[in-house]
């Protein structure tokens, strides 16, 4: 890390993030509700050219702003106007990437260049950055733009807070339009907290701020308008829920209702593999006898903040304010503390270079058990692929899935894929036989990197598409292609939680993106004839009741595996005068 000067860092990282992250979005089907529910919204528009308020999933609109929508609309219009896997995710795998390297840039030019770059491969390697940075999702853009509008308000604040910080505003426009008025509100109130504990009258501190974050909303506001034409009390309901009541808990439904505590343990889980490292060494550190003196410890933090560096009190001030933001709504996702990540990066990266100057065995211990890791993975790999593993090991509910995982690891094949698999093993072994035996220095920390990330091209790269790819149901949405072709009539759904659903109702999302947004509304058009998709154990207990109402309806297909844990059926139906 010594020996490279800031620039070539930058291009190496932005190298290398591209390389571990880019060729593998294309390699998973959907296997969840949420990324064909966003990519659907895209579809829609390059559809029917609505760019404004797109209808989808028979009649739904979205549930977002359109900023995330318009860039996979964007990349698919550069790619024939078709949207697949991999271009929808495209977004957000260029936001962790700008993201990883704006915030290498930011803390290089204030810091030490190597804890600068740790912390850039810390942030592109935890595992919820990671996770959301191969997604189609609203989460990473939000972040990455959140983040680098704090990094601009930063610069804004060396300027001496003269002139108006654009770039800063206009990213929080981009923001505000990805997920709300959020996206202004968070970095203003970061800043303006900031601001504060720098010395800045209060003032002055908090019209600033409500300058930038009013002038940030203009841009939203021509769309908000714009959708309210369109969309109307619906399309207003709809935004009051989202923004006013997730934030005063006045919601009408339950949104990942979750305790005060889910925010700690979301972190610690959210920061693997390095929580782990942080955790071992702990157990090295001397610790002193104190005494519960409330008001000396008080005294002892304020004089630390004081004390502390301009750089350090801003990434310390964006982790606390955030996280106590968050801690405000009912509705509570591990995905939303993601702006605190690379702030928390930036520290560990410190914290790591103490340990080295330690000579903390902590280090080595991790890197152990990251090289046995390594090890294990292709281990199990070879008795699975050796037959060593029967089926007949799976029993109980979900029996069958499991099976499925263990087919799909036994058919891994290509040489691409062994030679990423094979990638762990050989840095585990290039561990055990030289590295460890080494004096502990800033090269075990480039070690663990290494190490990392090889880890993480295995399992982006071999592992886990094809186990992911037995959980889609995209083979289910052919089949049903094949017996109720869109020529034959008009495909509907039926799903009995959406019925009595206050809000953001359940919808067949994987089968109605991969079947080109065909599905429609069944209980709310009451169609005259076509088909229904509905799930087998509802089928039982509504197929009766529509009956009485005058339909008639012949089964003519049953998925062989499940859809959103029902086995779902396909009727032909008519309504006799």
């Amino acid at each position: 890390m010594k020996t490279l000067t800031t620039n070539r860092a930058f291009w190496l990282l932005l190298l290398i993030s591209a390389l571990t992250i880019l060729p593998f979005l294309g390699l998973t089907d959907y296997h969840t509700k949420g990324e064909p529910r966003e990519s659907i919204v895209s579809y829609s528009m390059l559809e029917t050219h609505n760019w404004i308020l797109p209808r989808n999933n028979g009649g739904e609109m979205a549930y977002k702003p359109p900023f995330f929508h318009w860039s996979v609309a964007v990349v698919g219009l550069l790619n024939g106007g078709h949207i697949t896997e991999g271009t929808s995710r495209l977004p957000s795998a260029i936001a962790l990437i700008a993201m990883t390297a704006f915030g290498f840039l930011f803390f290089a030019r204030r810091k030490e260049m190597g804890i600068a770059l740790l912390a850039a491969f810390i942030t592109l390697t935890n595992f919820e950055l990671h996770r959301a940075g191969a997604n189609c999702r609203v989460d990473m853009v939000l972040t990455a733009l959140i983040v680098s509008a704090l990094y601009c308000l930063y610069r804004w604040y060396e300027r001496g807070l003269k002139g108006i910080p654009w770039v800063a505003i206009l990213l929080m426009s981009c923001a505000t339009l990805t997920k709300g008025p959020v996206g202004s509100l968070l970095p203003c109130l970061v800043m303006g907290v900031f601001l504060l504990l720098r010395g800045v009258r209060f003032f002055k501190a908090f019209f600033l701020m409500i300058a930038w974050m009013l002038l940030s909303l203009i841009l939203p506001a021509c769309w908000y308008v714009a959708a309210y034409q369109a969309g109307g009390k619906e399309f207003l309901d709809l935004m009051l829920e989202e923004n006013v009541g997730r934030m005063t808990r006045t919601m009408s439904y339950d949104a990942v209702v979750n305790p005060w505590y889910y925010n700690f343990i979301t972190v610690f889980a959210g920061f693997v593999p390095w929580t782990l490292l942080a955790v071992l060494s702990l157990f090295g550190l001397t610790y002193r006898k104190f005494a519960i003196r409330p008001a000396a410890w008080w005294k002892r933090f304020t004089a630390w903040i004081k004390e502390m560096e301009p750089v350090d009190l801003f990434a310390f001030t964006a982790i606390v304010v955030s996280f106590v933001f968050y801690t405000i709504p009912e509705s509570k996702r591990s995905v939303y503390l993601m702006p605190i990540y690379p702030f928390i990066a930036y520290f560990l990266a410190k914290y790591l270079f103490y340990l080295v100057r330690r000579g903390s065995k902590a280090i080595k211990v991790y890197g152990s058990v990251l090289a046995v890791i390594s090890l294990l993975l292709i281990a199990c790999f070879v008795a699975v692929k050796c037959g060593l593993v029967p089926d007949s090991i799976f029993h109980g509910r979900h029996a069958a899935e499991n099976v499925s995982f263990l087919q799909a690891i036994r058919g891994i094949n290509g040489i691409g894929s062994f030679v990423l698999i094979a990638i762990p093993p050989l840095l585990g072994i290039y561990w055990w036989v030289f590295q460890r035996r080494q004096a502990l220095s800033s090269r075990y920390l480039t070690a663990l990197v290494v190490l990392t990330m090889g880890i993480y091209l295995a399992l982006d790269g071999a592992y886990q598409p094809p186990i992911l790819n037995a959980k889609s149901v995209k083979s289910v949405a052919t089949e049903i292609e094949q017996i109720a072709p869109q020529s034959e009539g008009t495909l509907y759904e039926f799903i009995e939680s959406s019925v009595y659903s206050k809000g953001d109702p359940l919808h067949y999302f994987e089968l109605n993106f991969y079947m080109g947004n065909r599905i429609d509304n069944f209980y709310h058009k009451h169609p005259q004839k076509g088909f229904l998709v509905i799930g087998k154990s509802e089928a039982e207990r509504w197929i009766p009741k529509f009956e009485q109402e005058g339909y008639h309806f012949q089964c003519i297909y049953q998925s062989t595996r499940r859809v959103y844990h029902q086995i779902a059926e396909v009727y032909r139906f008519e309504l006799s005068h």
